[in-house]
């Protein structure tokens, strides 16, 4: 493994993740950070300078001696041994995270008996996430209530367990890949971003020391052990001085001050912040909590906390935390609690408002930039018809692993049904020479449980970027209806596609992705004017779902094409008109919904006649919001 110690750089990574060997109840760790930056290696290298455990002999939750409250109790005996790095992979099914009902012992024995997870198995170390925001949301959500909670509760299958489930709980994900949810975000304690540095000197040494630990790995770790050793024993020693660790109520109200002033949401960040601030402390080797440990401590909690849309980006500005924590300075020397509110509201200071970048006047050339959006809203729900087997997710129908029960299967579904698997068996037992307890059974007793819930799919936007289409008001509300259904495709865990056309051809402006914020800046970006290639943005559409069905065959498609249905310029070479119904003749298998951009009061239909000729359906601009109409639109 390599060593920790060797690691080049990422100091604010490194911090936190001592931090949390010293309190883990500071809630984890997630680090963002693009491909090949080393968050693997590095949170695989910090298992290695956990201190040994006690262990209760034989407990299979990995108890300390002397705990009352665990399955397996009571406990006769203790071992060492050393702390767990258990990981998580992201094809990991709900039974093998939080455990289940061992059916062998059920079906054999006639006995509930538990099959601890993997929960279970990282109590007291490490459990690793790799690639976390592409585990179901439902997954997460479990892992961090047992993190924040320290305890596993599996009500499943007949089987009811509490057992102790205390661990540092580490993520890494890379955001071209897709974000977590606000919600989720805030369950981690603090947040790390990485990068590959740019400087040649930085660079050089990662080579060197990667080359010389590929070469002799034993040798290299060898060169490290004393530096990691010495990292393991501070941290031995600051868990020791954890708890003799005073936190003044001066730097208590500094916490909230900043906090409050960085508008967080809830209560959970100035806790975070207290705890982090606390081990940083006894990582420095002080008796208190000083200003110092308060603002190592905002760094690493408070960036991800700020997001109010899945757009905004993650992090703090030097300049604002500067500012931030020079106003709580005055709350941290104030020795009277605040009665309330005053003048100023509550807070106890605020941030300077971002400055914005200089705006168009709309009297731009015909090839100009798109202006800017709308307002967003809430979009209302384009659902693909069917049952697929894609992805999980939150917008069609889908046989999946998870999900309601509606019927069992001799030859598909996930897992066990198991009331009918026993309900097939029990007129046989007595032809089957059945004695005592348990049940005698055969293969063609077992039933398979279908479950049905909701699958991701992959939704192409095709957008009409031209002349007629250009206009201030119409292309604003075609911008901000966009990103209301990207904003709707994130919630839902979507992967998304950008197609342009405007002039003499259509473009791929951004490749089907699951990073919907990266969709966003695409299309504010999006140059506008000239002629109307509404073929050529077909066949660009087409040509992108047939790579894409070569990637994924279960992930299903749907086209929201935006546009008034005018087509004046081919790519094909013949009439506009009529390329473009040829054109959608590829699209015909394809759910297809068709946002008619067209405005005034005369209208042409032509939007309706392009949704025929896709067999699609037409919904108006303005009835794209869930509180215009409401149920769901199904693209036929």
């Amino acid at each position: 493994m390599y060593p920790f110690s060797a690691v080049v750089g990422h100091d604010d990574l490194r911090l936190a993740l001592l931090l949390n060997a010293v309190h883990p109840g500071i809630g984890g760790v997630l680090v963002r950070g693009e491909k090949g930056t080393a968050k693997s290696t590095i949170v695989r290298a910090l298992a290695a300078l956990l201190p040994e455990l006690d262990v209760s002999k034989g407990c299979r939750f990995g108890c300390a001696p002397g705990t009352g409250d665990c399955p397996d109790a009571p406990h006769d005996g203790v071992e060492r041994r050393p702390a767990r790095l258990v990981e998580l992979p992201v094809g990991a099914t709900e039974d093998r995270l939080v455990g289940s009902l061992d059916l062998e012992k059920a079906l054999t024995e006639g006995v509930r008996a538990f099959q601890p997870g993997l929960l279970a198995a990282a109590h007291r170390g490490v459990l690793y996430v790799d690639e976390v925001n592409l585990l179901h949301d439902h997954l997460v959500d479990l892992l961090l209530d047992a993190a924040a909670m320290g305890r596993a509760h599996v009500e499943r299958e007949g089987v009811s367990v509490s057992h102790p489930s205390q661990f540092l709980l580490v993520g890494t994900m890379n955001p071209e890949e897709g974000e977590l949810r606000p919600q989720l975000l805030d369950r981690f304690g603090l947040t790390v971003s990485v990068k590959a540095s740019r400087d040649v000197g930085v660079r050089t040494e990662v080579i060197r020391r990667r080359l010389g630990y590929e070469a002799d790995p034993v040798g290299f770790a060898a060169r490290w052990a004393g530096q990691d050793a010495a990292l393991k024993q501070r941290i031995a020693d600051a868990r020791g001085r954890l708890p003799r660790v005073s936190l003044p109520d001066g730097e208590v109200r500094r916490i909230a001050a900043v906090c409050a002033a960085f508008e967080v949401d809830g209560m959970r960040a100035d806790l975070v912040v207290a705890r982090a601030a606390t081990a940083h402390a006894a990582w420095r080797g002080a008796d208190a909590v000083e200003e110092q440990d308060v603002e190592s401590a905002v760094r690493l909690a408070l960036p991800h906390r700020r997001r109010r849309d899945p757009f905004d980006e993650p992090g703090i500005e030097e300049q604002q935390l500067e500012d931030a924590m020079r106003q709580a300075a005055e709350h941290a020397e104030d020795p009277e609690p605040d009665d309330g509110p005053d003048d100023d509201g509550p807070g106890g200071g605020e941030l300077p408002e971002p400055q914005e970048g200089p705006r168009g006047n709309g009297n731009a050339p015909a090839d100009r930039p798109a202006p800017e959006p709308s307002p967003a809203f809430k979009a209302r729900v384009l659902e693909v018809p069917g049952v697929g087997e894609g992805a999980p997710g939150k917008r069609s129908r889908a046989r999946a692993k998870t999900g309601r029960v509606v019927r069992s299967s001799t030859v598909d579904g996930h897992g066990l049904h198991l009331v009918d698997t026993l309900a097939t068996a029990a007129p046989h037992q007595k032809a089957r020479g059945r004695r005592g307890p348990g049940l005698v059974l055969a293969g063609s007793d077992l039933r398979r449980a279908v479950r049905e819930g909701k699958e991701s799919n992959l939704v192409l936007f095709v957008v009409d970027a031209s002349g007629s289409m250009a206009a201030q008001k119409r292309m604003s509300a075609v911008s901000g209806a966009v990103i209301s259904l990207l904003r709707d495709a994130y919630q839902r865990r979507d992967k998304v596609g950008v197609v342009t056309f405007r002039g003499n051809q259509a473009e791929v402006a951004l490749p089907p992705t699951t990073s919907v914020d990266a969709a966003a800046t695409r299309l504010r970006k999006m140059r506008t004017g000239g002629r109307t290639p509404l073929a050529d943005g077909l066949l660009k559409a087409h040509k992108v779902l047939e790579v894409e069905r070569l990637r994924d065959p279960r992930k299903r498609p749907l086209v929201v094409l935006l546009t008034d249905g005018r087509a004046t310029s081919s790519g094909l070479g013949g009439d506009p008109a009529k390329d473009a119904i040829k054109a959608a003749g590829l699209l015909e298998q394809t759910a297809v919904v068709v946002v008619d951009c067209e405005q005034g009061h005369v209208r042409l239909g032509l939007a309706q006649k392009v949704a025929d000729a896709l067999c699609g359906t037409c919904v108006r601009l303005d009835q794209l919001s869930a509180d215009h109409l409401a149920g769901v639109v199904r693209a036929a």
